[in-house]
Formats: structure tokens, sequence, C-alpha cells
């Protein structure tokens, strides 16, 4: 599966953040031959393997079990958190995941395009706290968040294929 670099989407919920010059966004994109809801592409990129070491990494400083039922709940509209996210913004197309710091979001979102074809679009936002500047931890790393996100969107669009 093709996973590109693309545009932040104007008019979307993550755009005010790739507007501003003191923020670090990014989005990603890949294409799918079906229909694929919100709701089914939220399920499919948070229970991929890559996902759920994440998710096992976070039990520790959450101390409780993220179980897949509170990721339907929120995929669903029925519950605006989970795990360490809140829904900042949310439409029947796109969702914007706020990090309890505050420091980062989330995006992703589904785009009907011609032939029946879905783009998926997967993006981040790294915001520097008040009065400040992105550390630099920030650009160091990346690369390596570049690389981890084409991978979770990539394994995301493969489960959502063979489904």
């Amino acid at each position: 599966m093709r996973v590109t670099s693309c545009a932040v989407p104007s008019g979307g919920v993550l755009s005010p953040y790739a507007a501003q010059d003191a923020t670090y966004t990014d989005c990603f994109e890949a294409r799918l031959t079906a229909q694929v809801s919100l709701a089914r592409f939220l399920g499919a990129f948070y229970t991929t393997g890559l996902f759920r070491l994440e998710r096992l990494a976070l039990t520790l400083p959450l101390r409780r079990w993220i179980g897949d039922g509170e990721l339907y709940d929120m995929a669903a509209g029925r519950s605006d958190e989970f795990a360490i996210w809140t829904v900042e913004a949310r439409d029947s197309r796109q969702i914007l995941l706020r990090e309890r710091s505050g420091r980062t979001r989330s995006y992703l979102a589904v785009e009907a395009m011609d032939a029946g074809v879905t783009r998926l679009l997967f993006g981040s936002a790294v915001v520097p706290g008040h009065g400040q500047t992105l550390p630099g931890a920030v650009r160091f790393m990346g690369p390596l968040h570049r690389a981890y996100s084409r991978a979770l969107l990539g394994l995301a669009a493969r489960s959502l294929r063979r489904s």
C-alpha cells in the first residue's frame, strides 16, 4: 500500500494548526478502492499491531488497560475520549484528537473520491507552549515520527483492504 506525504487539507480540522508558523504539522495519504467510513478507518488504524504496541506502552503511565471497546466508543461518537486523547473536533469524515498534554494533535480523515476510491488521511500537529518555540527534539525526531506515521497509515489501509 503506497503512503505519500500530502498537504494538510484546507478547511479541515487540522488546517488551523498548519497555518501557525511555530507549529509542526504533517499529513500523509493512502488511497483504497473501497468505501470506508471514518469509524471503520479509526478501528483499523488503532488496532494495527504497531499501534497495539503503543497502546501497551501507554498502560503503564495510565495504570489501566486500553481496550478496544474504548476505541470503538470513540470511533462511533459515543465517547470523546480514548486512552490519552480527547476529541477536539469531529464531523462525519474527520476527527482531531488532542493528547493529554495539549501539545500534540492527531488527525484522521476519509475522503470519497471517484470510482469508489477512499482517500485515507493521517496527520499530526505539535504546538509549542504559550510564548515558546518548538523544542529541538521535535525536529530531531521528525524523520522517525514521519516513518512511524507512514507505517501506521499503511498498516491500517492494508487491514481495510483485507476486510
